[in-house]
């Protein structure tokens, strides 16, 4: 019986030596509850102690954690929809605020966290073009709103060090993307008839000046055909100045024989003349 009760005593001590022992692990920290109250707190790493049955304990990862959200539709300063998906990474800064704020729920944390960055979010990108939201530098978007959303954050206990915008897209039920993309389709259509422009500009440069090239050339090879006619005609005539001095009645012949060929070659030509017309002297019988 004796024994029993020793054994009882000893389980006791142990159970209730366990109950007052706690540890916290490195990067975590922890709260101790006095009947549900907050006692103490940022009890950093190591070995502690706290009345069993009378105190809790509570241990918190204080590492930097990634808060996850949901893609979130905002406007931008022209009344366009954009879709910005992102992410913050944060810790918990007081693990009283935070306890007290959240009930050491994280996920209720994520949730009362979401509105805070959004809200911030909605007010930079309400100030900003289209353009600005989508091609400029995000992380100024960030930067100017980051102490803001931290103001908000620090009721929570929890510091926002980074928030990181990992998409922004147009909805796909937004008139926004046509607007884009009728957009492009017009810039498109402006450099195409630039370029084409610009080609039947050099095609009309290319055509005039092959038109002025054969305008030359056929006016050299004009000049060159006159000159050669009249160089073949100084020399046909040159000839016949020949031919006439060496026998004038043969040559007076040869050209009478071409004038009656020219004049009778339709076969049906009438002339008439005098009978003593020179022009009939080789024809007469007394020749």
């Amino acid at each position: 019986m004796r024994v029993s009760i020793v054994v009882a005593g000893i389980v006791a001590t142990l159970l209730a030596l366990l109950g007052s022992v706690f540890v916290v692990a490195e990067g975590h920290t922890a709260i101790v509850l006095n009947l549900g109250r907050v006692s103490r707190s940022e009890i950093g790493p190591g070995l502690h102690f706290k009345w069993p049955l009378v105190e809790t304990a509570r241990v918190f990862d204080r590492r930097l954690q990634v808060l996850p959200a949901e893609p979130e539709r905002y406007l931008t300063s022209e009344r366009k929809d954009v879709s910005v998906d992102f992410f913050a990474i944060g810790q918990i800064e007081d693990t009283r605020a935070f306890y007290r704020a959240t009930g050491g729920n994280e996920e209720t944390a994520v949730e009362r966290l979401a509105p805070i960055i959004r809200d911030a979010l909605r007010n930079e990108i309400n100030s900003r073009t289209l353009q600005q939201v989508v091609s400029g530098d995000r992380t100024r978007i960030v930067a100017a709103q980051l102490d803001v959303i931290n103001k908000g954050a620090s009721t929570l206990g929890i510091q926002i060090v980074d928030l990181r915008l990992k998409q922004i897209d147009l909805p796909t039920d937004s008139k926004v993307i046509e607007d884009v993309y009728n957009r492009m389709r017009a810039q498109r259509q402006q450099v195409a008839s630039k370029l084409r422009a610009e080609g039947e500009e050099a095609a009309n440069q290319i055509r005039a000046e092959a038109d002025r090239e054969r305008s030359v050339a056929l006016a050299e090879a004009e000049r060159d055909a006159q000159t050669l006619r009249g160089e073949g005609d100084a020399q046909a005539t040159r000839l016949y100045a020949q031919a006439a001095n060496k026998d004038p009645g043969f040559y007076a012949f040869q050209r009478s024989l071409e004038a009656y060929r020219k004049s009778f070659s339709s076969g049906d030509s009438v002339i008439v003349l005098d009978r003593d017309d020179p022009f009939l002297q080789y024809l007469r019988s007394d020749r």
